[in-house]
C-alpha cells in the first residue's frame, strides 16, 4: 500500500509520517519545502502545483481543505484511493461569527467539504473527514503556542477571564485517527469531529499554558472589560477574544466507537512549545 501524504511537515504530519512507517505503510510525502534529502519526499502544494503521482491506495492530506478539493476535481488520479483530510470544527463554530472573515471561512470549509464528498461519491471513492477543534503538540499551530512563547520572552503570562469550554486535541492523536481511518472500513463516508481527551474553561486551559512554559513568568489576569476593550480596539482579535466564554468543543463518541481513537488529555509538556517538537 502506497499513500500520499499531503501537508506532510505540517503539525499532523510531523505524527503521521512515524506511524505509517510502524505500520509497515509505504508513503510519499508532499509539502511546500522539503526538509530531508529521502526520495520519499516531493516538493508541491495544493491546487496548482502538484507533481506527477503514481497510483495510490490513499490520499492523507492535513492541508488546505479548499485547495484539496479544488485538485481532485482536476486531478486524473488512477483507481479510487480512499480520501482521509482534516476540515475544522471552525465550519461550525464560526458559521454565526459577527467577525465576516470567519463566517467567511466557516463557509469556505462547508464549501470544501461538500466539493470533496460529491466529488468522491462521482468516482466511487471513499472518504473520511475529521473536524479537529484546537490542535496543538508540535509548536507549529497559530494559535497557542505563540502566545506561549511570547510569554516565555517576556516573563509575563495573560490569563484571561474566560469561562467558555475547550478541548484542545493534540497533534498526534489527529495522526492516529488518520491512520485508524485508513485501516477501518467502517470509517468511510464519515465526518467525524475531534477534540481532545478532556474539557476545560479557557482561563485553566491558559493556567495550564502557563505551567507547562518550562520558565517562571509572572501572571497577569486579564479582566473581562480589558478583553472588550481589546476587542473593540483590535478588529482583528474581536472573533477570538469574543469567543472566550463560547463553548468550543467536539463529540468524540462517534471517534471512540468507531476508530477506538481516545484522544489525550491537554497536560502539555515544555518541549510542546518548540517548533518542530
Amino acid at each position: 500500500m502506497t499513500v500520499l501524504v499531503i501537508g506532510a511537515s505540517s503539525q499532523v504530519g510531523h505524527f503521521l509520517l512515524p506511524r505509517l512507517d510502524a505500520i509497515g505503510c509505504e508513503w510519499l510525502a508532499l509539502s511546500r519545502h522539503v526538509p530531508t534529502d529521502d526520495p520519499r519526499w516531493m516538493r508541491g502544494h495544493l491546487p496548482e502545483a502538484m507533481p506527477a503521482l503514481p497510483p495510490l491506495a490513499a490520499i492523507l492530506s492535513s492541508g488546505p481543505l479548499d485547495g484539496l478539493a479544488t485538485w481532485l476535481t482536476q486531478a486524473r488520479l488512477e483507481g479510487t484511493p480512499h480520501i482521509i483530510a482534516t476540515s475544522s470544527m471552525s465550519a461550525e463554530t464560526k458559521r454565526d461569527s459577527d467577525v465576516p472573515h470567519e463566517r467567511e471561512l466557516s463557509l469556505r470549509l462547508r464549501d470544501a467539504e461538500t466539493r470533496l464528498i460529491t466529488y468522491c461519491a462521482s468516482r466511487g471513492m471513499p472518504w473520511t473527514l475529521f473536524r479537529p477543534t484546537l490542535v496543538y503538540g508540535a509548536g507549529m499551530d497559530q494559535s497557542i503556542s505563540p502566545i506561549v512563547r511570547a510569554a516565555i520572552r517576556r516573563r509575563v503570562f495573560p490569563l484571561p477571564a474566560a469561562r467558555g469550554q475547550r478541548q484542545p486535541v493534540h497533534a498526534d492523536d489527529v495522526a492516529a485517527a488518520f491512520v485508524a481511518a485508513l485501516r477501518n472500513a467502517r470509517a468511510r463516508g464519515k465526518t467525524f469531529p475531534i477534540g481532545g481527551g478532556e474539557r476545560l474553561t479557557a482561563g485553566e486551559m491558559f493556567r495550564r499554558m502557563r505551567r507547562s512554559a518550562g520558565v517562571s513568568t509572572i501572571p497577569a489576569p486579564v479582566p473581562r472589560l480589558v478583553l472588550d476593550l481589546a476587542g473593540a480596539l483590535r478588529p482583528a482579535l474581536r472573533g477570538a477574544l469574543g469567543r472566550l466564554d463560547n463553548d468550543l468543543i467536539a463529540d468524540n463518541a462517534e471517534l471512540e466507537a468507531v476508530l477506538d481513537i481516545h484522544p489525550r488529555p491537554f497536560h502539555p509538556e515544555p518541549a510542546t512549545w518548540q517548533s518542530g517538537a
